[in-house]
Protein backbone atom coordinates (compact mmCIF):
# COMPACT_ATOMS: atom_id res chain seq x y z
CA UNK A 1 0.00 0.00 0.00
CA UNK A 2 1.43 3.41 -0.87
CA UNK A 3 1.82 6.22 1.66
CA UNK A 4 -0.65 9.07 1.31
CA UNK A 5 -1.12 12.44 2.96
CA UNK A 6 -4.00 12.90 5.39
CA UNK A 7 -5.96 14.73 2.68
CA UNK A 8 -5.36 12.05 0.07
CA UNK A 9 -5.90 8.86 2.03
CA UNK A 10 -8.79 6.58 1.22
CA UNK A 11 -11.59 5.91 3.67
CA UNK A 12 -11.78 2.24 4.56
CA UNK A 13 -15.08 0.48 4.29
CA UNK A 14 -16.48 -1.33 7.30
CA UNK A 15 -16.36 -5.10 6.77
CA UNK A 16 -19.43 -7.18 7.35
CA UNK A 17 -18.04 -9.53 9.94
CA UNK A 18 -15.17 -10.15 12.31
CA UNK A 19 -13.71 -13.30 13.79
CA UNK A 20 -13.10 -11.99 17.31
CA UNK A 21 -15.89 -10.74 19.61
CA UNK A 22 -15.44 -7.52 21.55
CA UNK A 23 -18.55 -7.37 23.70
CA UNK A 24 -18.28 -7.32 27.47
CA UNK A 25 -19.67 -10.05 29.70
CA UNK A 26 -22.77 -7.94 30.34
CA UNK A 27 -23.74 -7.35 26.69
CA UNK A 28 -22.26 -10.39 24.95
CA UNK A 29 -25.32 -12.65 25.26
CA UNK A 30 -25.78 -14.66 22.09
CA UNK A 31 -29.27 -15.81 21.12
CA UNK A 32 -28.05 -18.09 18.39
CA UNK A 33 -24.68 -19.74 19.21
CA UNK A 34 -24.38 -20.93 15.63
CA UNK A 35 -24.18 -17.36 14.38
CA UNK A 36 -22.87 -15.12 17.19
CA UNK A 37 -23.17 -11.40 16.75
CA UNK A 38 -19.90 -9.52 17.18
CA UNK A 39 -19.57 -5.81 17.90
CA UNK A 40 -16.88 -3.67 16.35
CA UNK A 41 -14.19 -2.05 18.46
CA UNK A 42 -14.35 1.61 19.35
CA UNK A 43 -11.09 3.49 18.87
CA UNK A 44 -9.19 4.72 21.86
CA UNK A 45 -8.90 8.49 21.80
CA UNK A 46 -5.21 9.32 22.13
CA UNK A 47 -4.15 11.42 25.08
CA UNK A 48 -1.22 13.67 24.30
CA UNK A 49 1.78 13.18 26.54
CA UNK A 50 4.31 15.86 27.45
CA UNK A 51 7.81 14.45 27.24
CA UNK A 52 9.98 15.85 30.02
CA UNK A 53 13.42 17.10 29.22
CA UNK A 54 16.18 15.19 30.92
CA UNK A 55 19.90 14.66 30.97
CA UNK A 56 21.64 11.44 30.12
CA UNK A 57 21.55 8.87 32.90
CA UNK A 58 23.56 5.81 33.81
CA UNK A 59 21.25 2.88 34.45
CA UNK A 60 21.82 0.25 37.15
CA UNK A 61 22.07 -3.36 36.11
CA UNK A 62 18.78 -5.18 35.62
CA UNK A 63 17.93 -7.70 38.34
CA UNK A 64 18.38 -11.37 37.58
CA UNK A 65 15.46 -12.98 35.76
CA UNK A 66 13.18 -15.40 37.66
CA UNK A 67 14.04 -18.98 36.82
CA UNK A 68 10.53 -19.93 35.66
CA UNK A 69 10.94 -17.92 32.43
CA UNK A 70 14.65 -17.33 32.03
CA UNK A 71 15.35 -20.39 29.87
CA UNK A 72 12.50 -19.70 27.43
CA UNK A 73 13.46 -16.06 26.97
CA UNK A 74 17.12 -16.86 26.43
CA UNK A 75 16.15 -19.47 23.83
CA UNK A 76 13.98 -17.09 21.84
CA UNK A 77 16.45 -14.21 22.24
CA UNK A 78 18.86 -16.08 19.97
CA UNK A 79 16.59 -15.21 17.04
CA UNK A 80 16.78 -11.44 17.45
CA UNK A 81 19.30 -9.29 15.60
CA UNK A 82 20.96 -6.88 18.04
CA UNK A 83 20.05 -3.58 16.44
CA UNK A 84 18.37 -0.47 17.75
CA UNK A 85 16.51 2.27 15.89
CA UNK A 86 16.16 5.81 17.19
CA UNK A 87 13.95 8.59 15.85
CA UNK A 88 16.18 10.83 13.77
CA UNK A 89 18.92 8.33 13.11
CA UNK A 90 20.37 4.86 13.50
CA UNK A 91 23.18 3.86 15.84
CA UNK A 92 24.98 0.55 15.97
CA UNK A 93 25.78 -1.29 19.20
CA UNK A 94 27.93 -4.20 20.13
CA UNK A 95 25.79 -7.28 20.85
CA UNK A 96 25.22 -8.33 24.44
CA UNK A 97 26.84 -11.65 25.36
CA UNK A 98 24.54 -14.41 24.16
CA UNK A 99 24.58 -17.82 22.52
CA UNK A 100 24.98 -18.02 18.74
CA UNK A 101 22.59 -15.52 17.15
CA UNK A 102 20.17 -16.87 14.59
CA UNK A 103 18.76 -15.06 11.60
CA UNK A 104 15.01 -14.91 11.14
CA UNK A 105 15.38 -17.47 8.36
CA UNK A 106 16.65 -20.00 10.91
CA UNK A 107 13.24 -20.08 12.64
CA UNK A 108 10.98 -23.09 11.98
CA UNK A 109 9.16 -22.89 8.65
CA UNK A 110 5.74 -22.88 10.32
CA UNK A 111 6.48 -19.62 12.13
CA UNK A 112 5.80 -16.28 10.48
CA UNK A 113 7.55 -12.92 10.45
CA UNK A 114 5.26 -9.89 10.66
CA UNK A 115 6.52 -6.58 9.32
CA UNK A 116 4.95 -3.12 9.42
CA UNK A 117 6.26 -0.58 6.92
CA UNK A 118 5.54 3.12 7.17
CA UNK A 119 2.23 2.75 9.01
CA UNK A 120 0.41 6.08 9.32
CA UNK A 121 -3.11 6.07 10.74
CA UNK A 122 -5.97 8.51 11.21
CA UNK A 123 -9.36 8.69 12.89
CA UNK A 124 -11.09 11.23 10.70
CA UNK A 125 -8.70 14.20 10.47
CA UNK A 126 -6.84 13.22 13.64
CA UNK A 127 -3.53 11.48 12.94
CA UNK A 128 -2.66 8.89 15.60
CA UNK A 129 0.41 7.17 14.12
CA UNK A 130 3.23 8.55 12.01
CA UNK A 131 5.31 6.31 9.73
CA UNK A 132 5.74 3.41 12.16
CA UNK A 133 7.97 0.61 10.87
CA UNK A 134 8.73 -2.51 12.91
CA UNK A 135 9.77 -6.08 12.16
CA UNK A 136 8.36 -8.70 14.54
CA UNK A 137 10.57 -11.77 14.02
CA UNK A 138 9.28 -15.32 13.76
CA UNK A 139 9.23 -17.30 16.99
CA UNK A 140 9.81 -14.25 19.19
CA UNK A 141 7.65 -12.34 21.69
CA UNK A 142 7.68 -8.64 20.82
CA UNK A 143 6.33 -6.25 23.46
CA UNK A 144 4.93 -2.80 22.67
CA UNK A 145 5.29 -0.36 25.56
CA UNK A 146 4.49 3.31 26.04
CA UNK A 147 2.05 5.63 27.86
CA UNK A 148 -1.68 5.64 27.14
CA UNK A 149 -2.67 7.43 23.95
CA UNK A 150 0.55 6.82 22.04
CA UNK A 151 -1.02 4.48 19.46
CA UNK A 152 0.08 1.03 20.67
CA UNK A 153 -3.38 -0.57 20.56
CA UNK A 154 -4.21 1.15 17.26
CA UNK A 155 -1.01 -0.25 15.78
CA UNK A 156 -1.86 -3.72 17.10
CA UNK A 157 -5.34 -3.59 15.54
CA UNK A 158 -3.87 -2.50 12.21
CA UNK A 159 -1.77 -5.68 12.25
CA UNK A 160 -4.88 -7.83 11.74
CA UNK A 161 -7.14 -5.39 9.89
CA UNK A 162 -9.33 -4.32 12.79
CA UNK A 163 -8.57 -0.60 12.37
CA UNK A 164 -10.72 -0.52 9.26
CA UNK A 165 -13.81 -1.49 11.30
CA UNK A 166 -14.09 2.11 12.49
CA UNK A 167 -15.99 4.12 9.84
CA UNK A 168 -13.76 7.21 10.21
CA UNK A 169 -10.50 5.23 10.23
CA UNK A 170 -7.93 5.26 7.45
CA UNK A 171 -4.28 4.33 7.07
CA UNK A 172 -1.27 4.28 4.80
CA UNK A 173 1.62 1.82 4.70
CA UNK A 174 1.98 -1.95 4.50
CA UNK A 175 1.64 -4.92 6.85
CA UNK A 176 3.54 -7.92 5.52
CA UNK A 177 3.08 -11.49 6.71
CA UNK A 178 6.10 -13.36 5.37
CA UNK A 179 6.38 -10.70 2.66
CA UNK A 180 2.70 -10.83 1.64
CA UNK A 181 0.68 -7.63 2.24
CA UNK A 182 -2.41 -8.51 4.30
CA UNK A 183 -4.15 -5.39 2.95
CA UNK A 184 -3.74 -6.49 -0.66
CA UNK A 185 -7.00 -5.96 -2.54
CA UNK A 186 -7.37 -9.61 -3.56
CA UNK A 187 -6.61 -10.98 -0.07
CA UNK A 188 -9.82 -11.87 1.83
CA UNK A 189 -10.31 -10.38 5.28
CA UNK A 190 -10.92 -13.83 6.77
CA UNK A 191 -7.54 -15.03 5.45
CA UNK A 192 -5.75 -12.30 7.42
CA UNK A 193 -7.77 -13.03 10.55
CA UNK A 194 -7.10 -16.77 10.39
CA UNK A 195 -3.36 -16.15 10.12
CA UNK A 196 -3.21 -13.37 12.71
CA UNK A 197 -5.27 -14.02 15.85
CA UNK A 198 -6.19 -11.51 18.54
CA UNK A 199 -6.69 -11.66 22.33
CA UNK A 200 -8.10 -8.58 24.05
CA UNK A 201 -7.63 -6.81 27.36
CA UNK A 202 -10.90 -8.00 28.88
CA UNK A 203 -11.69 -11.72 28.61
CA UNK A 204 -14.61 -11.98 26.18
CA UNK A 205 -15.89 -15.56 25.89
CA UNK A 206 -19.47 -16.04 24.71
CA UNK A 207 -21.05 -16.42 28.18
CA UNK A 208 -24.11 -18.38 26.99
CA UNK A 209 -22.00 -20.87 25.05
CA UNK A 210 -20.26 -23.87 26.54
CA UNK A 211 -16.50 -24.07 26.95
CA UNK A 212 -16.45 -26.54 24.06
CA UNK A 213 -18.48 -24.29 21.76
CA UNK A 214 -16.42 -21.24 22.69
CA UNK A 215 -13.26 -22.95 21.46
CA UNK A 216 -14.74 -23.90 18.08
CA UNK A 217 -16.59 -20.58 17.61
CA UNK A 218 -13.73 -19.32 15.47
CA UNK A 219 -14.22 -22.19 13.04
CA UNK A 220 -17.79 -21.12 12.36
CA UNK A 221 -16.93 -17.43 12.13
CA UNK A 222 -14.17 -18.09 9.58
CA UNK A 223 -16.08 -20.78 7.69
CA UNK A 224 -13.67 -23.64 8.43
CA UNK A 225 -15.43 -27.02 8.03
CA UNK A 226 -14.76 -29.72 10.63
CA UNK A 227 -16.49 -32.96 11.59
CA UNK A 228 -17.14 -33.97 15.18
CA UNK A 229 -13.91 -35.91 15.61
CA UNK A 230 -11.91 -33.00 14.24
CA UNK A 231 -13.70 -30.58 16.56
CA UNK A 232 -13.02 -32.81 19.56
CA UNK A 233 -9.35 -32.93 18.63
CA UNK A 234 -9.13 -29.16 18.15
CA UNK A 235 -10.85 -28.45 21.46
CA UNK A 236 -8.48 -30.66 23.43
CA UNK A 237 -5.38 -29.49 21.57
CA UNK A 238 -6.27 -25.81 21.84
CA UNK A 239 -7.13 -26.03 25.54
CA UNK A 240 -3.90 -27.90 26.23
CA UNK A 241 -1.85 -25.27 24.40
CA UNK A 242 -3.64 -22.54 26.36
CA UNK A 243 -2.86 -24.34 29.65
CA UNK A 244 -6.54 -24.89 30.50
CA UNK A 245 -7.32 -28.51 29.59
CA UNK A 246 -6.66 -30.11 32.98
CA UNK A 247 -8.90 -27.54 34.70
CA UNK A 248 -11.94 -27.91 32.41
CA UNK A 249 -11.73 -31.34 30.74
CA UNK A 250 -14.53 -32.71 32.95
CA UNK A 251 -16.93 -29.80 32.32
CA UNK A 252 -16.59 -28.93 28.65
CA UNK A 253 -20.36 -28.44 28.36
CA UNK A 254 -20.46 -25.90 31.22
CA UNK A 255 -20.94 -22.21 30.24
CA UNK A 256 -17.72 -20.39 29.40
CA UNK A 257 -18.95 -17.40 31.42
CA UNK A 258 -18.74 -19.50 34.59
CA UNK A 259 -14.95 -19.66 34.56
CA UNK A 260 -12.71 -17.36 36.58
CA UNK A 261 -11.18 -14.29 34.93
CA UNK A 262 -7.84 -15.97 34.29
CA UNK A 263 -9.52 -19.11 32.97
CA UNK A 264 -11.74 -17.02 30.67
CA UNK A 265 -8.67 -15.30 29.23
CA UNK A 266 -7.01 -18.67 28.56
CA UNK A 267 -10.29 -19.82 26.96
CA UNK A 268 -10.07 -16.83 24.63
CA UNK A 269 -6.47 -17.80 23.83
CA UNK A 270 -7.65 -21.36 23.07
CA UNK A 271 -10.39 -19.97 20.81
CA UNK A 272 -7.78 -18.00 18.85
CA UNK A 273 -5.47 -21.01 18.63
CA UNK A 274 -8.23 -23.28 17.27
CA UNK A 275 -8.01 -21.67 13.82
CA UNK A 276 -4.24 -22.27 13.91
CA UNK A 277 -2.91 -18.72 13.48
CA UNK A 278 0.72 -18.06 12.68
CA UNK A 279 0.78 -14.83 14.71
CA UNK A 280 -1.02 -14.06 17.98
CA UNK A 281 -1.64 -10.43 18.98
CA UNK A 282 -2.38 -9.74 22.66
CA UNK A 283 -3.65 -6.35 23.85
CA UNK A 284 -2.84 -6.09 27.58
CA UNK A 285 -4.08 -9.65 28.21
CA UNK A 286 -3.23 -9.59 31.93
CA UNK A 287 -4.27 -6.07 32.95
CA UNK A 288 -7.53 -7.28 34.54
CA UNK A 289 -6.06 -10.40 36.16
CA UNK A 290 -4.60 -11.18 39.58
CA UNK A 291 -0.87 -11.96 39.94
CA UNK A 292 -1.41 -15.74 39.97
CA UNK A 293 -3.48 -15.70 36.77
CA UNK A 294 -0.97 -13.29 35.21
CA UNK A 295 1.86 -15.72 35.86
CA UNK A 296 -0.10 -18.57 34.27
CA UNK A 297 -0.81 -16.46 31.16
CA UNK A 298 2.87 -15.49 30.92
CA UNK A 299 3.96 -19.12 31.20
CA UNK A 300 1.41 -19.96 28.48
CA UNK A 301 2.89 -17.31 26.18
CA UNK A 302 6.40 -18.62 26.71
CA UNK A 303 5.25 -22.13 25.78
CA UNK A 304 3.32 -20.94 22.72
CA UNK A 305 6.18 -18.89 21.26
CA UNK A 306 7.80 -22.06 19.90
CA UNK A 307 4.80 -22.39 17.56
CA UNK A 308 3.31 -18.89 17.22
CA UNK A 309 4.89 -15.46 16.78
CA UNK A 310 3.51 -13.24 19.58
CA UNK A 311 3.10 -9.46 19.80
CA UNK A 312 1.90 -8.08 23.15
CA UNK A 313 0.88 -4.60 24.30
CA UNK A 314 1.62 -4.09 27.99
CA UNK A 315 1.87 -1.26 30.52
CA UNK A 316 3.62 -3.61 32.95
CA UNK A 317 7.35 -3.00 32.62
CA UNK A 318 8.20 -6.11 34.64
CA UNK A 319 6.00 -8.20 32.35
CA UNK A 320 7.73 -6.82 29.26
CA UNK A 321 11.09 -7.85 30.76
CA UNK A 322 9.82 -11.27 31.83
CA UNK A 323 8.28 -12.44 28.58
CA UNK A 324 9.56 -10.47 25.61
CA UNK A 325 12.74 -10.78 23.62
CA UNK A 326 12.22 -7.66 21.52
CA UNK A 327 10.64 -4.41 22.71
CA UNK A 328 9.36 -1.26 20.98
CA UNK A 329 8.77 2.00 22.86
CA UNK A 330 5.94 4.18 21.48
CA UNK A 331 5.50 7.83 22.39
CA UNK A 332 3.21 10.66 21.29
CA UNK A 333 4.61 14.11 22.04
CA UNK A 334 2.15 16.90 22.79
CA UNK A 335 0.09 17.58 19.67
CA UNK A 336 2.00 14.97 17.66
CA UNK A 337 0.98 11.46 16.50
CA UNK A 338 2.49 8.34 18.03
CA UNK A 339 5.81 6.99 16.77
CA UNK A 340 8.49 4.51 17.83
CA UNK A 341 11.24 6.21 19.82
CA UNK A 342 13.41 3.12 20.17
CA UNK A 343 13.22 -0.62 19.59
CA UNK A 344 15.47 -3.62 19.94
CA UNK A 345 16.55 -6.25 22.46
CA UNK A 346 14.40 -6.00 25.59
CA UNK A 347 17.24 -6.51 28.09
CA UNK A 348 19.32 -3.80 26.43
CA UNK A 349 16.44 -1.33 26.30
CA UNK A 350 15.85 -1.68 30.02
CA UNK A 351 19.51 -1.74 31.06
CA UNK A 352 21.13 0.60 28.53
CA UNK A 353 18.62 2.51 26.38
CA UNK A 354 19.83 4.88 23.67
CA UNK A 355 17.21 7.61 24.12
CA UNK A 356 16.82 9.41 27.48
CA UNK A 357 13.03 9.34 27.02
CA UNK A 358 13.16 5.55 27.05
CA UNK A 359 15.04 5.63 30.33
CA UNK A 360 12.53 8.05 31.83
CA UNK A 361 9.62 5.82 30.87
CA UNK A 362 11.00 2.41 31.89
CA UNK A 363 12.12 3.82 35.27
CA UNK A 364 8.71 5.37 35.97
CA UNK A 365 9.54 9.06 35.61
CA UNK A 366 6.42 9.46 33.43
CA UNK A 367 3.67 7.37 31.86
Amino acid sequence: MTDTTPTEHLELAEPEDIDEPHASDEDAEVADPEAPDVDALEPEAPDAEVVPESDTYVLPAVDAEPPFWKTAVERSREAVTRSFAVVGGLRERLPHPAPRQLAVADAPATLATLEARGITAWFGDHQVLDRVSLTMPAGVITSLIGPSGCGKSTFLRILNRMHELVPSASLAGEVLLDGDDIYRADRPLTAARKSIGMVFQKPNPFPAMSIYDNVIAGLRLTGVPADRDRKDELVETSLRRAGLWNEVKDRLRAPGGGLSGGQQQRLCIARSLAVMPRVLLMDEPCSALDPTSTRVIEETMLELVDDVTIVIVTHNMQQAQRVSTQCAFFLASQGQPGAIVEHGDTAAMFSDPIDSRTFDYVTGRFG
